[in-house]
């Protein structure tokens, strides 16, 4: 059997603050009817002014670890897919390599924003697939709550903040890694940014003077790519395989949102049985969804090992892309 890349734990953290729906409506024009017809989203976890990024990457990481019963220091990376670390530099990794007590191990982030758990999938998989290290941890979260502005019913409504982690090492398993397809189209980053912060308009500089510090996102062109996006790679992904929609069990999507999740469902022809859903209970992680989803999955009896689960995600950059992985 050649070397694979086998997920072999999974862990998750979410903030425990709970918002519904009916708690937006009290401040913003809005309800639970409007917001719940529109995503599918009845409430989300929001964290605290204490906890970041970083807060609930290391509980994630150090939950995949207790239930692998691996040992920190014989990581060889630890990877974190997020848009929203704790600091400009350094790394959300480095602080969830130190804290976890991952003494040798190297450490990067990954910025493919919502997509961010697809890209890492491959960039450490294909690291432990070619025998550059052994075993990882790849985390993917986000705490864009922290970026909203909360008098904009269309995107505060949509987000909240946690993530998880999946422990990952070589193995001569008929599992782990099966595909992946990469996507990106710069040309519309423009739909969704921070257009404050970086480089280009710092913080306090003259010329940054009117720009947002809060997320933006034009949702009609969102929603359009997002359901294109979705089903392209899908089918990508099955091709590159050489497989079929009859041979996944499980489709398990970045839960941003129910309209554009069951539409791109329908467009590849799968059926609603092996369809996983928990954008309800979460709203949008951002690169924490994927994860979060596949360990609910898993602990709810709907994803075995031995399973083929199909998963994509789309997100700011414009980025997307899937994963075919046997479980």
């Amino acid at each position: 059997m050649p070397r694979r890349a086998v997920i072999q734990s999974i862990g998750m953290a979410v903030a425990d603050k709970v918002m519904t729906n009916d708690d937006f409506a009290k401040f913003l024009d809005t309800s639970n009817e409007w917001i719940q017809s529109r995503t599918g989203i009845l409430e989300r976890r929001i964290a605290s002014d204490e906890e970041s990024c970083s807060t609930f990457a290391i509980r994630a990481a150090k939950q995949a670890l207790a239930n692998a019963d691996v040992d920190p220091e014989s990581l060889d990376l630890v990877a974190v897919a997020s848009v929203t670390g704790d600091y400009q530099f350094p790394s959300t990794s480095c602080i969830v390599q130190d804290a976890i007590g991952a003494k040798r191990a190297g450490a990067f982030d990954i910025g493919a924003a919502c997509a961010g758990f697809i890209y890492g999938c491959q960039l450490v998989g294909s690291m432990i697939e070619s025998g550059a290290i052994q075993r990882a941890l790849l985390i993917g979260v986000d705490v864009l709550t922290k970026t909203v502005d909360w008098t904009d019913r269309s995107t505060c409504i949509l987000f909240g903040d946690g993530g998880g982690a999946v422990y990952m090492e070589a193995s001569n398993e008929d599992r782990g890694l099966i595909s992946t397809v990469l996507r990106s189209d710069g040309s519309g980053g423009r739909h969704i940014l921070i257009a404050l912060g970086g480089s280009k308009n710092p913080i306090g500089a003259q010329r940054s003077a009117g720009c947002s510090p809060y997320v933006y996102m034009e949702g009609r062109e969102v929603y359009r790519f997002a359901v294109k996006a979705m089903g392209d790679s899908c089918c990508s992904v099955l091709q590159k395989a050489g497989m079929s929609v009859d041979d996944v069990d499980i489709f398990v999507p970045h839960q941003a949102n129910e309209r554009i999740i069951t539409a791109a469902a329908d467009r590849i022809g799968l059926p609603p049985e092996k369809l996983f859903l928990n954008v309800h209970k979460y709203g949008n992680m951002s690169a924490g969804s994927i994860p979060v989803a596949l360990y609910e999955a898993q602990a709810t009896g709907r994803l075995k090992k031995g399973d083929v689960v199909m998963t994509v995600g789309f997100g700011a950059g414009l980025v997307w892309g899937a994963n075919l992985i046997r479980w």
